[in-house]
């Protein structure tokens, strides 16, 4: 049995400030203000299972000790990453004799995600039952990786980032607390504060670490934060940005979405971020180039161009001087006239090629190298569009006859495509006044 507010004098600054009260919480308004229902189930002692969803460091493990503190209940933890099925069955096993005793349980499991199906089974008879309220925490998106059965039998709580304001708070209160906080009169300045909140990306744990560390650094009495010294416990940060987690296609999905709204600040934005969290430019250098094909297509032909050379040049460069052919690109794509008809016209083909199976060649069409194939009729009646007055034969059938002549690529009214629609117009409309089927 875990009891993470005992022993306050051994444990480092981040355990000892950690909320005692549901008002304590710092960032969490929207899920735990007065008037949430999760707050209210939880100050009247009527707890469910559920999920807590949310970035490092926003009170997910805090959150699961209030439940079991106004619930006055038991409060077990155990970790994913540290514990397998053996150790699973004896918590089990142990909460389900407590509760025979009228004792209720929180078990609490940090990185739930981690579990597998078999051992994420494992819960659901005591969860059904009420041996145990189920409490587990994630940092990605359960929907993804946890099994229907367990997210049936809890509620999913999203948590927010920590926003920098809050964080500072939290960081006064650590240097004004006598009793959890410091505990020793350092001097540091509501910038260097700041300059912490900031840097800890929404994660209140590692601000306090942060800040406990510069305390350490400028030492006891009445030692000074200077510059310099922030400036060395910060040396070695890195943003939230988890590769191959939701963070990561949350942020590419900004990225691809920006460059398609034609916002090329905002994009910039998003492809700085992931460059500076450690993303793998030959990715975003492989997802420019998906753009160039699939969002701008034929009303800019020159941004495949462009996609490929950038691609090549960070190849050639490496980092960082590679990085600004690929911060170019991104400019250029948002700023380019934008088209989804090539892959729309792509999609609308493929879907006739699937529903339509193997449809023959017509006959003028087809290819005839012997003599028997030509005695076949293969080839006969082809007529060669360059001999042709004006460069095309509009009577000319060119699909399968049982597909008549369906219509797929819809050029917009954008860029180089608005010539290109002129121009399939009037060849369109000749097509169909010379019989064309």
């Amino acid at each position: 049995m875990s009891d993470l507010f005992a022993n306050a004098a051994l444990q480092p600054l981040a355990e000892r400030m950690r909320p005692r009260r549901l008002a304590d919480m710092v960032g969490q308004d929207r899920l735990l203000s007065e008037e949430a229902a999760l707050r209210k189930a939880i100050e009247s002692g009527r707890i469910h299972s559920m999920i807590l969803w949310g970035p490092p460091g926003c009170g997910k493990t805090t959150l699961a000790l209030l439940v079991a503190q106004y619930a006055k209940a038991r409060f077990v933890s155990i970790s994913a990453v540290m514990s397998g099925l053996p150790e699973v069955r004896k918590v089990l096993a142990e909460a389900e004799q407590h509760f025979l005793r009228g004792e209720a349980t929180v078990l609490f499991v940090d990185e739930v995600h981690r579990f597998n199906k078999v051992q994420q089974d494992a819960f659901l008879p005591y969860i059904e039952k009420g041996s145990i309220v189920f409490i587990g925490a994630t940092t990605e998106n359960p929907s993804f990786e946890l099994n229907s059965a367990l997210l049936s039998r809890c509620r999913v709580h999203v948590m927010d980032a920590v926003s920098v304001e809050a964080i500072e708070a939290a960081l006064a209160l650590a240097l004004s607390d006598s009793e959890r906080g410091l505990n020793a009169g350092i001097t540091i300045s509501a910038g260097q504060l700041r300059s912490i909140a900031q840097a800890a990306d929404g994660d209140v744990r590692r601000a306090l670490t942060l800040l406990e560390i510069a305390a350490e650094v400028a030492g006891t009495g009445q030692g000074e934060v200077t510059d310099t010294v922030l400036q060395q416990v910060l040396a070695d940060r890195t943003r939230r940005f988890d590769k191959g987690g939701d963070h990561f296609y949350d942020q590419i999905s900004a990225l691809h979405k920006s460059v398609r709204n034609s916002h090329p600040d905002a994009a910039l934005y998003w492809f700085t971020r992931m460059i500076d969290g450690g993303c793998d430019p030959g990715y975003v250098a492989r997802r420019l180039t998906r753009m160039a094909v699939e969002d701008i297509g034929l009303a800019d032909p020159r941004a495949l161009g462009i996609a490929l050379q950038a691609w090549d040049a960070f190849d050639r460069l490496g980092a960082p001087e590679g990085e600004l052919a690929l911060a170019e690109c991104v400019l250029y794509l948002s700023v380019a006239a934008k088209s989804n008809a090539a892959y729309m016209a792509y999609k609308r083909a493929k879907r006739d090629v699937h529903e339509t199976g193997t449809l023959d060649v017509p006959l003028h069409f087809r290819n005839a190298p012997t003599q028997l194939m030509k005695d076949l009729g293969y080839g006969k009646n082809y007529s060669y569009d360059p001999d042709v007055e004006g460069g095309i034969d509009y009577a000319q059938t060119a699909f399968p006859e049982a597909l008549g002549d369906p219509t797929y690529y819809e050029p917009v009214s954008q860029g180089a495509e608005l010539k290109i629609a002129e121009k399939l117009a009037r060849i369109r409309a000749l097509r169909k006044s010379h019989g064309s089927p």
